[in-house]
């Protein structure tokens, strides 16, 4: 009897340890003796991603390939230009969008103020203007009503309803030059101007030199002249300026065609390293002229720049409103910057070799 109650008991504690061997496992040990770790398991993110069905095709890049965008001006003859074009496409290229540059190749304001006229009936997604005249505000107006966004480059068009501007800060960049002048010329002497005064973006660098000067009783600007942003005018100017004022200190260009023409006047008239130049842009004429010792500096802008975020500023607005208020439209607002200084630098021969290209 004993010895069946004995099995029986040893049947019970069989089971009970089978019992807390499923319920409650226990690591095993490791080789060593000790107990291993328990596994860690990967933290999971809150909303786990959905399966993809099956079958499913991967989500398209938005195509903004119709979308094209018209930068107008005029003087695409001028080398200066150049960088626009460059910009524009290279916004293009990196967007995805048609860019396009339309207008007369000389000086013509009504040539200019027809190409944004035939470029609003084109009913593009956007249009950049270099608004080098007043003549051109009511064609901003037009294309804005129409719903054509239309930013200033380059050349502001302040009293217009254009978007926004982007490019130099024109009264900054003479007062740059204003302060190049002086460390050249110390603060006396007679300096004359060649500008475009009808223009906006040079009466504001103009202005920008003629504060500076202020500051300096001690020079006096003898003469200004409007070169109509052509070489040989400005040639044939800085010649007739040397002319009546032998004694003149330095000559001050507020364009490359400025430059180009006090350069060729010097030269003509031998007086290299007497008369100091600061001139306007990158030309290569101005860049070979500052190698020469005949220009003393030029304040370079960043052009490529200007082509190629007006652009992007542009399409910036086809992919929705910023939240700038509850209602930008009503609140007469757009909702993008109004002002974007791409900047300058002052190139001598210190420097010129970086930027001849």
């Amino acid at each position: 009897m004993k010895k069946i109650i004995a099995i029986v008991l040893s049947f019970v504690l069989v089971l009970a340890l089978a019992a807390c061997t499923v319920d409650d496992p226990q690591p095993a040990a490791s080789s060593s003796g000790a107990e291993e770790p328990a596994a860690v398991s990967e933290p999971t993110s809150a909303e786990p991603a959905a399966p993809e069905a099956e079958g499913s095709a991967p989500v398209a890049a938005p195509d903004f390939s119709d979308e094209l965008y018209i930068m107008v001006s005029c003087l695409w003859s001028n080398e200066y230009f150049n960088d626009h074009v460059l910009g524009m496409e290279l916004a293009g290229n990196y967007l995805g969008v048609k860019t396009e540059t339309v207008g007369p190749a000389e000086w013509d304001v009504e040539g200019m103020v027809r190409a944004l006229e035939e470029a609003i009936v084109r009913n593009p997604a956007g249009i950049a203007v270099i608004a080098m005249d007043p003549a051109l505000d009511p064609a901003i107006q037009k294309a804005m009503e129409a719903g054509i966004p239309v930013v200033a480059v380059d050349a502001d068009a302040p009293n217009s309803v254009r978007m926004a501007f982007v490019g130099t800060g024109n009264y900054a960049v003479g007062t740059q030059g204003g302060q190049k002048v002086i460390d050249l010329i110390g603060d006396s002497g007679k300096v004359a101007i060649l500008t475009m005064p009808n223009q906006t973006n040079h009466s504001e660098r103009m202005q920008g030199y003629l504060d500076v000067f202020e500051d300096y009783p001690g020079i006096e600007v003898v003469q200004i002249a409007d070169t109509e942003g052509d070489a040989i005018m400005a040639a044939s100017a800085a010649a007739a300026i040397l002319l009546v004022h032998p004694d003149l200190d330095a000559l001050i260009c507020t364009d490359a065609a400025g430059g180009n023409g006090a350069a060729t006047a010097i030269r003509e008239a031998n007086l290299q390293g007497q008369v100091k130049v600061v001139s306007m842009d990158r030309g290569s004429e101005t860049l070979e002229a500052i190698k020469e010792g005949i220009i003393d500096a030029t304040i370079v802008q960043q052009t490529a720049i200007m082509g190629y975020y007006a652009v992007v500023l542009m399409h910036n607005l086809h992919k929705g409103e910023f939240p700038v208020s509850n209602d930008n439209t009503a609140a007469g607002i757009t909702g993008a910057p109004t002002f974007i200084d791409t900047g300058t630098v002052i190139v001598d021969k210190s420097n010129v070799e970086y930027f001849i290209r």
